[in-house]
């Protein structure tokens, strides 16, 4: 049986980008670059922002669909132009990947109080698995983190269960006693695919809305509700 609190886990699985972190700025910048190499118009943020969490070639075909079919070079057909943009992003960003990336204020404290309750800690992202690495060795260095865990070749990206489910296994906890959080409806899916307590917050780049629709358990809109989660008032 799943734990309904988030109080009363062993583990939690957190999602990277718009859950622990804000990634936007050097997300953007990338793209911006391998855009501007190709000729094509650069997105808003806000509009770069509802295209994180379904992994890099969903973020390059966004970009490419927008972009005014003006500026679509002759030479190439969309598929074969992300497949072009896709790859000069990725060097892009791996030249630069924790810019100005940063935890979300207010989230120390969260991971302070996970723990010192001994919670076991991981992340799992559908960004690289390098880069996922990189960015948590960087941000996360403060935090006992057991696991951090992007793509992998031959490993099905979230909302696929099977990496959340190796994590579980990886930490040693049975993944009733796990909770995946997250900020999109990709990430609640998980949770509920891998058998997990999901929880999802508001503050990232996926609208409240669509995490409602995906059903999570619980939901934070603010740093300080995860804590009260994690801590719940005696009552």
């Amino acid at each position: 049986m799943v734990h309904r609190r988030l109080s009363d886990v062993r583990a939690v699985v957190f999602d990277l980008d718009g859950t622990l972190v804000d990634s936007l700025e050097d997300l953007a910048a990338a793209l911006d670059l391998a855009l501007d190499e190709h000729g094509l118009a650069r997105p808003t943020r806000a509009e770069v922002r509802t295209w994180i969490g379904g992994g890099a070639r969903v973020l390059i075909a966004h970009a490419v669909e927008s972009s005014p079919p003006a500026s679509l070079p002759r030479a190439l057909a969309k598929p074969g132009l992300v497949d072009s943009v896709l790859a000069r992003f990725r060097v892009h960003y791996a030249a630069a990947p924790v810019v100005h990336t940063r935890l979300y204020d207010g989230l120390d404290g969260v991971l302070d109080r996970l723990a010192a309750k001994g919670t076991r800690l991981a992340v799992l992202s559908n960004k690289p698995h390098a880069l996922a690495v990189e960015i948590g060795e960087v941000v996360l260095a403060r935090w006992p983190f057991s696991a951090i865990v992007g793509h992998r070749e031959h490993v099905p990206l979230k909302p696929a269960p099977d990496a959340a489910l190796a994590i579980a296994a990886e930490l040693g906890v049975e993944p009733a006693a796990c909770a995946f959080v997250g900020d999109s409806g990709i990430d609640i899916q998980t949770a509920h695919a891998a058998g997990m307590l999901a929880v999802g917050v508001s503050w990232g780049f996926r609208p409240r809305a669509e995490l409602v629709a995906a059903q999570p358990v619980l939901v934070a809109d603010a740093p300080a509700a995860l804590a009260a989660l994690v801590d719940p008032p005696v009552t």
